[in-house]
């Protein structure tokens, strides 16, 4: 079963083009908000990783759009590791309306563990737990 944390935020109006509708970008915005809280709500604090000179660079994200979300509405991020392996990870998102099962926009991003010498690095086993 897996693991599924879910971060609710309101949309500002500078996330918004002149028509009150999100602006495409801000969904990764908020894909990066849903990592991180997730990352958070197992323990794991991303700024541990770093101190211990480890950066989770995104490689690749994918966003597909189905409904625009408008200026005040309250969003919810759904965020879960859809695959782990040696030294990358991948992450699914599923953004709706605050109570509201409409599927706003789905993705994904992909990250790979490196140093600082941008070399890949094996992702550590305590980091593995909390995602598997």
């Amino acid at each position: 079963m897996k693991k599924v944390h879910t971060t609710s935020m309101k949309v500002r109006y500078a996330e918004t083009d002149n028509m009150g509708i999100v602006y495409y970008a801000n969904y990764l915005v908020w894909f990066e908000v849903g990592r991180t809280e997730y990352l958070l709500a197992q323990g794991l604090d991303y700024r541990d990783v770093e101190k211990e000179g480890l950066f989770m660079a995104v490689a690749e994200a994918h966003c597909t759009y189905r409904a625009p979300a408008r200026y005040g509405e309250t969003v919810t991020v759904a965020t879960w590791p859809e695959e782990v392996k040696n030294s990358s990870l991948r992450f699914a998102y599923r953004v709706t309306r605050q109570g509201e099962e409409k599927v706003l926009a789905e993705g994904w991003t992909a990250h790979v563990l490196i140093d600082k010498e941008m070399r890949p690095r094996k992702i550590p086993e305590k980091i593995r737990a909390l995602l598997t």
